[in-house]
């Protein structure tokens, strides 16, 4: 299996880091699963235009097709004006209605303050849902001040076992649907 995680923000390292640690706890419970990071800020993703994915850059290509070529997927966004950034929805429409069937599909978002945190399941649910992902249930939301200040790295031990049970989770529902085709 390959667990994809993308981190969708152009900006700091927080939901790189955040979407890093769920991979990374995903690795430690079962080392066979292959990981890879997608970290837009090292992508040139072009705006979306309607046009056929031919018609985009490589960088667009690539990443479109690893996503897809995915058996599930984690998202990562930082909350911006109680949203996900204009970046991952960008990406978003550069995949084909029916990408995530059969894959369990992830979040994690970090943010200043915790007024945002249903943003989660109320907006990037609802894309991943149209998607038609499957959504688990112990998906992430981490305040800024759960990361150390100089090294960006995540400090607080709740949110670790938090991204731990979403790791858990997200391994037993893939092999489930991977169970039934």
């Amino acid at each position: 299996m390959k667990l994809v995680g993308v981190s969708g923000t152009l900006a700091g390292e927080k939901t790189a880091v955040a979407v890093s640690s769920v991979l990374a706890a995903v690795r430690h419970l079962d080392p066979g699963i292959q990981t890879e990071l997608i970290d837009l800020r090292d992508f040139e993703i072009e705006f979306a235009a309607g046009l056929p994915l031919a018609a985009y850059n490589e960088d667009t290509w690539n990443v479109v097709q690893k996503i897809l070529s995915a058996d599930f997927l984690v998202f990562g966004t930082p909350i911006y004006q109680a949203s996900l950034t204009g970046a991952l929805k960008n990406l978003f429409d550069h995949l084909p209605e029916h990408a995530f069937r059969n894959k369990v599909t992830g979040m994690v978002a970090t943010g200043l303050t915790d007024k945002h945190f249903l943003v989660l399941n109320y907006h990037l649910g609802s894309i991943l849902s149209y998607f038609k992902g499957l959504i688990p249930t112990n998906n992430v939301f981490i305040l800024n001040d759960s990361f150390d200040i100089e090294t960006d790295e995540l400090t607080d031990m709740q949110m670790k076992e938090r991204v731990g049970k979403l790791a858990k989770e997200m391994i037993d529902l893939q092999r489930g649907i991977m169970k039934r085709e």
